[in-house]
C-alpha cells in the first residue's frame, strides 16, 4: 500500500514537472516567437518626436504656431520633480524599483480577464510599458501585444536610463485638446509653463492619461476633481506631499483655461494672416508637410509687425471705401434663430457659435452683433462681449440704398464699430460695418533683399483664406507697360525717342483688334518719358511692335513676372495674367539699379537641434570681424545678386516713373516728401486696378478687383483706387525707413529735353515742359522727329506734331515750340481720324 502511495505521488509530481517544463517551453517559445519581428529599442535612443513649428517676427516674438500634434519638447532635467512625482504616483508608483513590467498587476489583469471571458481586458502597464505601446506598438489591447510589450520592456530597460525612459513617456503622452506631452498640456489647461505648475495642476495633468476627455475640467468637472484628489492623495501617501500641502492642493478648486479662469495661450498671439499662412504654404511645398507640421522648425520671418498692421489698415480702407460708394447693403448672410432673440443668453450663445470674421480692424474693433428689432429710426442690436444692447440710429445708413426695414431683419447677423471722436477718441455711437465684395491684395518689400515687409491677401483672412497677393491671377494692364520700355531703352532707344501716338488696326488672324488709349484720345509724335508718365496704349503697341514682343517676353521672364509671356502684342498693355508679388518683386529691381533679388518671406529656418537649413541672405561681410570701425562707416557687404538689366537702363526707366508719379496718371495721389516712382495698371473695363511703386529702399504694391472679374465702373481706375493704398502705407514706412534720392549710375550725362516734343534744349533751360534726361556717354542721342518710331503703322499727313497731353486744352491752331538749336517755332493743328491710314501686322 506504502509502495503504491509512494508510486502514484512520483508519478504526479513527475506529471506536474513534465508540465511545468512544458508551460516554461511554451511561454519561452511564445516569447520567441513574437520577439523574433519585433522594432529595435535602439530607435528610441534617437526621438524625434512631432513638435511644434514656430513663427517668429524680426524682433523674435512668437507670432504664429502649426502643428500635427500640439507638443513642445521638454528634457527631462527641465520637468520639475512635482510633475514627474504626479505620474510616477497616478501610473506607476514602483518606475524606479521594477525591470519594466508589473508582474502582480498582469496577474490581476488575466484574473479579471478570465472571469469575464474576455470582455473586461484592463491594462496594467507600466511607465516603460507604455513607451512601447505608444512608440513601437499598436493601441490595441490584445494578449499579443501585451507579450511584445513585455518584451520591449525589459529591453528598453537595458538599453535606457530610467529618467530617459520618463522623458520620453512624458513628452508622448496624449492628454486631451490636441496637446501631446506635458509641457503643451500646461500650456493648454493652465496657461503656464512646467515649473509654473502647482501641486493641484500637476496631480491634474497626471489624471489625464487614462481617458482625456473622461476628466474634460468642464464638462466633467466633478469626476476630473475627483480623479485629481485620487492623484493627490496617492503623491501623499508615497511621500511627495506634506500634509499640509496636500490638504492645500485637496481642496482647491479646479481652475483651468477652458473654465475661462486663465488666458489661452493663443491670446498672446496675434490673429493668423496672409502672411503667415504664406509661409506654411511655401514652406510645406520646400520642406514637405511632414517636415513643417510636425518638425520643429524655427522659422524667422521677415515680417515687419508695424507695417504688416499698416498695409491691412490701407487696403481695407481703400476696399471699404469702393463699397461704400456702391451704397448697396450685403451683410454677412448668417441669421440667428429668431426664437433665441427674447432671451439674451441664447441670442448671445448663438451669436457666440456664427462663423464671421472676427479679425478686422479698421478705425477699430469690428464686432459681430445680432438685429434684435427693426425699426423706422434705429436698429437696436446685441453685440458681442459688450453688455445689454444698443442701436444704430437712421443717419448711420445714410450712404446704402433703402431704408432699415428694406436692408434688415431681426436674426440678422451684421458687424458694428465704435465710432470715436477724432480729437479725444471719446465715443459717439455705433456704425454698421460689412465686408466689401471688392477683394485685393497688398505686398510690399525691400528693394536690396527682397525681404517682404508685409503682405495682405484680402479684405479678411477668417473671411477668405486666399491670397490674392500670391495666388489670384489677374492682368496688370498698364502696370506692366515699364517692361516694354526697359526692353526698347536697353535696345538702343532713349527717354527723348519719339513714338506716334496714333490709332491702329492689328489684324489678329480672327478679327481686328483696335487698341485705344484710356482717354480716346490721341496725340501724335511723342517722347517716350510722356508716353508711360499718361500710360499711352497706342505708343506702347507701336513701341513693343518695333522692338519685337520676343525680346519683350524675354525681360519679362528675365524679371519673373512671367515663366513664359506669349509674344503677342496685346501682352505688350499687361493682357497675360501673373500675380501680384512676382510684380512688386520686379520692381525691386527697377528700384535697385537693375540686380536680380528674390523675393522671401522668411529670413532664417532652423531645425529643432538649432541648427541652420535655409538662409536667405547669403552675402559675405567683408569687415564685419574688423574690431574697430572708423566713425560714421558701415561693414561693407559684398552683393552677389545676378545683373538682369543695364544700370543705366534702370536709373532712365525710375526718372521716368518718377514723372507718373509727378505729372502723369497718379498726379496728386502719391505725395510722400520722398523720391517716389511707380506706374499705375487698368485693365479693359477696369476689371483689374494697379498701383506697384517704390522709394530708394522699399517697393510696394496693390491691386484690386472682384475675385469674379467683372467691370468696376465708371471712375475706377489705379491711379484712384490703388495709388491713395500705396500713399498711406509708404507714408508710415518713410517714417520709419525713410528714403532718398535714387542711385545715378556711373557711365552717363544729363541732358535737358522738351518732354512735349523730345529737342533738346540748353542747359539753362527751365519751366514745365524741361526734363533733364540721363543718357548714355559715348552714345548721340537723336532728337526730335528724326529718330521717331511708328512701329511699323502708317501715319496721316495732317498728324500733329507734339501736344502737351491730357491735361492740356485742345490746340487747333498749331503751338510753339523750342527746337534743339533753341529757335522758335510752330507745329500744325491735331489731325482727325479720317487723314490717318494704318498697316497691318500680317
Amino acid at each position: 500500500m506504502v509502495r503504491f502511495i509512494f508510486s502514484f505521488l512520483g508519478a504526479i509530481l513527475t506529471f506536474v514537472t513534465l508540465g511545468l517544463v512544458a508551460g516554461v517551453m511554451m511561454i519561452g517559445a511564445v516569447f520567441w516567437m513574437y520577439a523574433r519581428d519585433l522594432p529595435d529599442t535602439e530607435d528610441l535612443a534617437n526621438y524625434e518626436p512631432k513638435t511644434i513649428s514656430r513663427i517668429y517676427s524680426g524682433e523674435g516674438r512668437l507670432i504664429d504656431e502649426f502643428a500635427e500634434e500640439r507638443r513642445l519638447f521638454a528634457p527631462a532635467d527641465e520637468i520639475p520633480e512635482l510633475v514627474k512625482q504626479a505620474f510616477i504616483s497616478a501610473e506607476d508608483k514602483n518606475f524606479y524599483t521594477h525591470k519594466g513590467y508589473d508582474a502582480r498587476g498582469i496577474a490581476a489583469a488575466l484574473v479579471e480577464a478570465v472571469k469575464s471571458r474576455g470582455q473586461t481586458v484592463r491594462g496594467a502597464s507600466t511607465i516603460t510599458q507604455q513607451v512601447m505601446k505608444n512608440f513601437l506598438l499598436g493601441g490595441e489591447r490584445t494578449g499579443e501585444r501585451k507579450v511584445k510589450e513585455l518584451i520591449l520592456a525589459t529591453r528598453i530597460e537595458e538599453t535606457l536610463s530610467k529618467d530617459e525612459i520618463l522623458e520620453l513617456y512624458l513628452n508622448e503622452i496624449f492628454l486631451g485638446q490636441n496637446s501631446y506631452g506635458v509641457a503643451a498640456a500646461a500650456q493648454t489647461y493652465f496657461n503656464k509653463t512646467l515649473s509654473e505648475l502647482r501641486p493641484e495642476e500637476a496631480a491634474y495633468l497626471a489624471a489625464l492619461p487614462k481617458a482625456p476627455s473622461r476628466y474634460h475640467p468642464v464638462r466633467e468637472r466633478e469626476r476630473a476633481v475627483e480623479r485629481r484628489n485620487f492623484v493627490l492623495r496617492e503623491m501623499h501617501e508615497n511621500g511627495f506631499l506634506d500634509a499640509e500641502t496636500y490638504q492645500a492642493a485637496h481642496t482647491a478648486p479646479l481652475r483651468s483655461v477652458q473654465n475661462g479662469d486663465y488666458q489661452p495661450f493663443s491670446a498672446s498671439l496675434p490673429s493668423r494672416d496672409y502672411f503667415t499662412d504664406e509661409i506654411r504654404r511655401q514652406l510645406s511645398r520646400d520642406f514637405g508637410e511632414a517636415e513643417f507640421f510636425g518638425g520643429g522648425l524655427s522659422i524667422r520671418a521677415t515680417i515687419d509687425p508695424e507695417l504688416q498692421a499698416e498695409a491691412a489698415q490701407a487696403l481695407r480702407r481703400g476696399l471699404e471705401t469702393y463699397d461704400r460708394d456702391r451704397g448697396v447693403w450685403r451683410g454677412t448672410g448668417e441669421t440667428v434663430d429668431a426664437a433665441a432673440l427674447a432671451d439674451e443668453a441664447a441670442w448671445r450663445a448663438a451669436l457666440a457659435e456664427v462663423r464671421v470674421p472676427r479679425d478686422i480692424a479698421l478705425d477699430g474693433k469690428w464686432l459681430p452683433a445680432v438685429v434684435l428689432r427693426v425699426e423706422a429710426q434705429r436698429l437696436v442690436i446685441g453685440i458681442e462681449d459688450v453688455e445689454g444692447t444698443a442701436e444704430v440710429p437712421r443717419k448711420d445708413i445714410a450712404w446704402m440704398k433703402g431704408d432699415f426695414f428694406e436692408n434688415f431683419k431681426p436674426g440678422d447677423v451684421v458687424h458694428v464699430r465704435r465710432m470715436t471722436a477724432d480729437s479725444d477718441g471719446s465715443f459717439i455711437r455705433w456704425t454698421l460695418r460689412q465686408v466689401p465684395e471688392i477683394q485685393g491684395g497688398f505686398v510690399a518689400m525691400d528693394v536690396n533683399t527682397g525681404r517682404v515687409l508685409a503682405m495682405q491677401g484680402g479684405f479678411s483672412y477668417q473671411d477668405s483664406v486666399f491670397n490674392r497677393a500670391t495666388q489670384a491671377m489677374r492682368q496688370p494692364g498698364s502696370s506692366f507697360k515699364p517692361f516694354v520700355y526697359a526692353a526698347a531703352l536697353d535696345s538702343g532707344y532713349s527717354p527723348a525717342t519719339i513714338v506716334i501716338d496714333a490709332p491702329i488696326e492689328i489684324d489678329t488672324g480672327e478679327g481686328i483688334w483696335r487698341p485705344r488709349n484710356s482717354s480716346n484720345k490721341f496725340y501724335g509724335p511723342t517722347p517716350l518719358r510722356t508716353g508711360i508718365e499718361q500710360s499711352r496704349n497706342l505708343m506702347t503697341v507701336r513701341l513693343a511692335r518695333e522692338v519685337g514682343m520676343e525680346t519683350v517676353a524675354h525681360y519679362a521672364e528675365r524679371f519673373g513676372v512671367y515663366d513664359r509671356l506669349e509674344p503677342y502684342l496685346a501682352n505688350a498693355l499687361g493682357a497675360q495674367e501673373t500675380t501680384l508679388y512676382r510684380m512688386v518683386a520686379a520692381y525691386a529691381m527697377f528700384a535697385n539699379g537693375g540686380e536680380r533679388v528674390e523675393p522671401t518671406l522668411v529670413d532664417r529656418v532652423q531645425d529643432r537641434w538649432g541648427r541652420t537649413v535655409y538662409r536667405h541672405d547669403t552675402r559675405r561681410c567683408i569687415d564685419c570681424d574688423t574690431p574697430e570701425l572708423a566713425e560714421g562707416e558701415a561693414p561693407q557687404i559684398e552683393s552677389d545678386r545676378k545683373r538682369v538689366m543695364n544700370a543705366i537702363t534702370a536709373y532712365q526707366l525710375t526718372s521716368m516713373m518718377r514723372g507718373v508719379v509727378e505729372r502723369g496718371t497718379a498726379a496728386g495721389r502719391v505725395n510722400l516728401g520722398v523720391p517716389t516712382a511707380g506706374k499705375t495698371g487698368t485693365t479693359n473695363d477696369a476689371r483689374d486696378v494697379w498701383f506697384v511703386g517704390f522709394t530708394s529702399n522699399i517697393a510696394a504694391g496693390c491691386y484690386m478687383g472682384f475675385d469674379r472679374p467683372r467691370g468696376l465702373g465708371r471712375g475706377s481706375y489705379g491711379g484712384s483706387m490703388c495709388a491713395p493704398v500705396f500713399n498711406a502705407f509708404m507714408k508710415v514706412a518713410t517714417a520709419k525707413y525713410g528714403g532718398g534720392p535714387f542711385k545715378v549710375p556711373p557711365g552717363g550725362r544729363f541732358i535737358k529735353i522738351d518732354r512735349y516734343s523730345g529737342a533738346r534744349l540748353p542747359d539753362d533751360a527751365a519751366g514745365p515742359n524741361v526734363v533733364a534726361e540721363y543718357f548714355r556717354a559715348g552714345a548721340e542721342p537723336i532728337f526730335g522727329l528724326g529718330g521717331m518710331i511708328d512701329g511699323g503703322f502708317a501715319m496721316g499727313s495732317d498728324l500733329p506734331l507734339f501736344e502737351p497731353g491730357e491735361d492740356a486744352p485742345p490746340v487747333d491752331m498749331g503751338e510753339e515750340v523750342t527746337t534743339s538749336t533753341g529757335r522758335k517755332a510752330t507745329v500744325g493743328p491735331k489731325a482727325n481720324f479720317g487723314t490717318l491710314s494704318s498697316g497691318g501686322l500680317y
